[in-house]
This record gives C-alpha cells, structure tokens and sequence, in this order.
C-alpha cells in the first residue's frame, strides 16, 4: 500500500508539467506533500491539487479554487487570491473532510529580487464539513527565494487542524516546519 503511494506521488509529479504551471514538493518531519497548480499568477483564477502523506498511515487529499489577482501592498507588489480549500483526510479509525473558505497572499520584496512572502488561510465551520470533521482550519506561512527563472526554494509552516465530530478531541492532521522546493512550468 505505502509503494503504490508512492507510485502515485511519482507519477503525478512527472505528469504535471503537461498540464501544470507549478509543481511545489514539500517536507515536515512527519509528512510529504506534493502540489499541482495548474494556472500561473497571471490568471484570474487558480486551480490546484494535491496529495499529503502523514506518517502513521494518514492520507490527505486537498482540491484548491481561487480568484486571484495582483495587487500592491503598501508598495510591495503582492499576488492575492480569495477561494476554496477543499481537504479530505482518511486514516484508520475515521476520516472526513470539509470545504474551508479563505484566501492567500504572496508578497515580493523588490530590493531583494527572488524574496517573497506567502500566507494562506481558510477556514470550514461545521455546516462545511462532513465525516467526523466538525470543522477545519488550515494555515500555510512561507518564505521562498527564486533560485533561477523557473525553480525556487522555500521555509514555512504548515497546519491543518480539524475538530471530531460528536468529540471534544481536535487532531492536527499536519502540522510541523516545513521546507520545499516548487518549479514553475
């Protein structure tokens, strides 16, 4: 079961320059994930997939949909979407999953060509959740510095938390320091 995991990771990853305009691969200490977004930030809308392996046998599956646009933030030029962050975890004993509303936000820094900053949040009450989620939270904080053109490297954050179901116990389902790599097709 752990190979065909790894098979799929595989085969999605060497797929996605076909249909991709980043692929983003990402480590904690306890999980791998792997990122397909299939606009660049010039679109006006953004459309993404991805796969998580936690150790311990979890599975987390995320669809993403945003309306994205450039903006400035003071005098930062900032790439910023409003959207959707659809999870879907599945482990032993439960699984569930929720649609969390949200956004992100991608900060350049000119006087250091290559330097941004991103942060990504979305929420799911209970009314968006299914499964033994009661609700989610996921929050990503990175800071990434183009390396060349197409390929840059990143540090951050990740957390996923969601809340059982008729339980007053909450699981982060991923949560750790994270550091990556995403190419830019």
């Amino acid at each position: 079961m752990k190979a065909s995991r790894i098979s799929l990771m595989v085969l999605s990853l060497a797929v996605g320059p076909a249909f991709a305009g980043d692929v983003d691969l990402s480590l904690t200490n306890d999980s791998v994930k792997g990122q397909v977004n299939f606009f660049d930030t010039n679109n006006d809308i953004q459309l993404g997939t991805g796969y998580t392996y936690h150790e311990g046998g979890r599975d987390i599956f995320n669809v993403d949909f945003h309306a994205q646009g450039r903006t400035a933030i003071g005098n930062l030029p900032t790439t910023a979407g409003i959207g959707m962050h659809g999870i879907y975890w599945d482990q032993d004993r439960a699984d569930g999953g929720a649609v969390g509303l949200g956004g992100f936000a991608t900060v350049n820094i000119p006087d250091v060509p290559g330097l941004s900053f991103t942060g990504g949040l979305h929420y799911a009450p209970s009314i968006l959740s299914f499964g033994d989620s009661d609700d989610m939270t996921s929050l990503e904080l990175r800071a990434s510095y183009r390396v060349i053109r197409n390929a840059e490297v990143f540090v951050g954050y990740r957390y996923l938390n969601t809340d059982l179901e008729n339980s007053s116990q909450d699981v982060n389902l991923d949560e750790g320091v994270m550091a990556g790599m995403k190419i830019f097709f």
